[in-house]
């Protein structure tokens, strides 16, 4: 009895294992997960762009215009990328970059919406040279391998630097450092920044030729200037 009952056991056994085998096998040979593919960017519309920026253009269509508190100038726009002011403006509207009044004015856009104001505010994109403009600062070599050595990034998804604004320049760095711009890559490399080398940084950017411009107000010829 107790041999039939080991037999049993032992037969049981060897089935357990061949089912578990054979379990093995089918999900070896089933195929991976796939990961979902990355939505398409939506193609932007400048004209309809245009129509919806005539709040943005309160602030970045008059040249020299400076936030109110804390104070610094307003980014030029005209020049960059589409896909950079894109995510630009997703960042605002999550929160991944800390402002109030532009939170507020992203929050109202829909995806398309974003994607027409990118397109019109962007214009012609700046072309790069891939060539240094002088020596390159020590505190900004780094930076120039994303940024581009003449200011005009290598990729859409990176801001070009050229003739920006210095004073927004340094403001940007400092909120990398502080946290309110979550962007984890230019944390890191913003962290470790001294004052004088972010003062450094952004004057060699900013000096940059061809510049960013500001997007005219086509309806007003009102300047600080």
């Amino acid at each position: 009895m107790r041999r039939r009952c080991g037999s049993a056991v032992h037969a049981g056994s060897v089935a357990a294992l061949a089912a578990y085998a054979l379990a093995g096998v089918a999900l070896a040979q089933a195929p991976a997960p796939q990961t979902p593919a990355a939505p398409a960017a939506l193609p932007g519309d400048g004209h309809r762009g245009k129509e919806l920026s005539y709040t943005c253009l309160g602030c970045h269509g008059i040249d020299g215009y400076r936030n109110a508190y804390p104070d610094y100038s307003v980014p030029k726009l005209e020049g960059q990328s589409p896909e950079y002011l894109m995510s630009a403006l997703h960042d605002y509207r999550t929160g991944d970059r800390s402002h109030l009044t532009m939170h507020s004015q992203a929050s109202e856009l829909s995806d398309q919406d974003i994607a027409d104001i990118a397109v019109f505010f962007a214009g012609k994109p700046l072309t790069a040279s891939g060539k240094p403009q002088g020596t390159v600062p020590k505190a900004a070599t780094l930076c120039t391998s994303c940024h581009g050595q003449d200011g005009v990034a290598i990729a859409p998804m990176y801001p070009s630097l050229a003739g920006q604004h210095g004073d927004y320049l340094v403001r940007a760095l400092e909120e990398y450092q502080k946290g309110g711009r979550k962007n984890p890559i230019m944390k890191g490399l913003a962290a470790p920044l001294k004052p004088a080398e972010i003062t450094e940084i952004a004057a060699y950017f900013s000096a940059l030729t061809p510049a960013l411009k500001t997007e005219p107000r086509p309806y007003t010829s009102f300047s600080t200037q």
